[in-house]
């Protein structure tokens, strides 16, 4: 299977510190891969590093054959707007912006109209099954509402690949589950790939595959077995 993303012997530390020793993995077109671990395994380092956010030591990212480390911060910022999408833990919205305006943002920082922005954004909120709040604030909607704004926020400019660390870390399990259907179908209707960062092996059971890190490596479970 051609790989879309890939990590090859990534290394990085914090001080003295080491948080990843040699890490690879990849990640294919419409691929969803959980990355699993302890606290503490790197695993969360790992998925900065895809995602361009942190450089690694030594090691290589890939991304449809470009190495980010050779691109520019304009570059890998472009990068993230455009091809790459974030979900986090809690959400990370914009307070002050209406529901329908965080999930638009990316669009309008990209350039797109507000008019044209608004109405993917809205396309993607009824994708999600929470049209109905659209113009609420984040602080008006549920912890379990604002992840799916985070979702609809991470795929609307067409990104490639998602990347979701502990999307439903801050759930209780009800909430988590429906998150998480509704985000890993969202994902494969658009043919993102989805790199999922958890502990939760509930949770990692959306995933088409899942790697372990595990002392700044990482195993392949399927390829391993």
């Amino acid at each position: 299977m051609t790989s879309l993303l890939s990590a090859e012997h990534l290394t990085k530390s914090f001080g003295a510190t080491p948080a990843l020793s040699g890490a690879s993995m990849s990640v294919a077109a419409g691929e969803i891969v959980a990355v699993m671990g302890p606290s503490g395994s790197g695993k969360s380092t790992l998925l900065h590093c895809l995602a361009g956010i942190v450089r690694p030591d030594s090691g290589v990212v890939r991304y449809r054959d470009r190495e980010l480390s050779a691109m520019s911060d304009a570059g890998r910022s472009a990068l993230r707007r455009g091809e790459f999408g974030f979900v986090f833990q809690f959400g990370q919205l914009v307070p002050e912006l209406t529901c329908l305006e965080n999930v638009a943002l990316p669009l309008r920082l990209d350039g797109v109209r507000r008019r044209q922005a608004q109405r993917r954004a809205a396309g993607w909120l009824d994708r999600l099954e929470i049209d109905d709040v659209a113009g609420k604030r984040p602080g008006e909607v549920s912890g379990g509402q604002g992840q799916r704004v985070a979702v609809a926020r991470a795929l609307v400019t067409g990104a490639r690949v998602v990347f979701a660390d502990e999307p439903t870390g801050a759930l209780d399990s009800l909430n988590g589950e429906r998150v998480m259907k509704l985000f890993t179908a969202a994902a494969r209707e658009s043919g993102a790939a989805v790199v999922l960062v958890t502990h939760e092996p509930r949770v990692a059971a959306w995933s088409d595959r899942e790697v372990v890190v595990r002392d700044g490596k990482a195993l392949d479970l399927e390829r391993a077995a």
